[in-house]
């Protein structure tokens, strides 16, 4: 695949994307996936202004010319917007959140987490008896929020849509990478301790830093961390996962590109599905900040 495969309206992808449902409606706000190429480039500009304008990530010329945050995956991954009709319609698309399934991995250039971490582990027929016939993983990236929808009820919406996603397509786990802003590892010590005392993957599924990249997480003995220092340094996208079961990789990743140190996470998804589904009873929820405090970041 080329370094920046072109988004081209092929025939059948853009009537795939077309009938793309709506799986949330509120108000202005709508949830749904991408339905044209032309709403993909407005996600891409959205994470262009988060990504590299207020977190300082470092774009090469081509995103600098297009002020979009653009790479290979974006050509066969689903989209998913949180769309306010009451914007004007080249600003209407507010939020994001990047799905690549693992039919559709293994069928293009393989998940985009592999750069960082093994995740053959993942991939095992151990693990694929533990998920179940039939179903899959899938891979979260890009998350982003425009900063005035970074609120409770619009990030709500946002993983009521995922939950219908999970179920339309039979998901498992969901993993990515979840990110702490700035290179210097040492700076999150005791984060990243409390992480690998307490949220380890198990041992049957051990997903681990790639070699040459791998950051130590065991800097801190388990009777010398102060828990509540370490929990205050976490991220909130990372303690939003740790509220609903994630488990942690072993090892972090310095990535340069976005002045990120990141994290592994592994999702189980029954919790999320059972919380957010509209085919669960979820209207008590509407107003549940559980896991809401993630959404106040951007991660990539």
């Amino acid at each position: 695949m080329k370094r920046y495969a072109r988004i081209r309206p092929r025939v059948a992808a853009a009537q795939a994307m077309a009938g793309a449902p709506s799986y949330v409606r509120q108000g202005s706000l709508e949830v749904r996936l991408a339905r044209s190429f032309k709403e993909i480039k407005a996600a891409q500009k959205l994470r262009y202004k988060i990504f590299y304008e207020e977190m300082h990530a470092k774009p090469d010329w081509r995103m600098r010319m297009t002020k979009r945050d653009i790479d290979p995956y974006d050509t066969v991954c689903d989209h998913l917007l949180v769309i306010d009709h009451d914007r004007p319609k080249s600003k209407r698309i507010v939020g994001t959140y990047r799905l690549l399934r693992q039919e559709v991995a293994e069928r293009n250039n393989g998940f985009y987490s592999a750069g960082e971490f093994d995740i053959t582990p993942l991939m095992s027929d151990s693990f694929k008896e533990q998920m179940g016939e039939g179903r899959q993983l899938l891979e979260l990236g890009r998350s982003c929020v425009h900063k005035d929808y970074r609120a409770n009820s619009t990030i709500n919406m946002l993983w009521k849509g995922i939950a219908e996603y999970l179920k339309e397509h039979k998901i498992a786990y969901m993993f990515g990478c979840a990110s702490f802003e700035g290179t210097n590892p040492e700076e999150f010590k005791e984060a990243f301790s409390y992480l690998y005392h307490n949220h380890l993957v198990p041992d049957d599924f051990h997903v681990k830093a790639l070699d040459g990249q791998y950051i130590e997480m065991n800097n801190i003995g388990e009777s010398d961390l102060d828990v509540r220092m370490a929990r205050r340094a976490l991220p909130p996208l990372v303690k939003g996962y740790l509220r609903i079961g994630c488990f942690i990789g072993d090892g972090a990743v310095v990535d340069e590109q976005f002045g990120t140190t990141d994290v592994f996470i592994l999702l189980p998804v029954e919790r999320i599905a059972k919380r957010y589904s509209k085919h669960y009873d979820v209207g008590e929820l509407a107003n549940d900040s559980t896991e809401t405090e993630a959404a106040k970041a951007a991660a990539n």
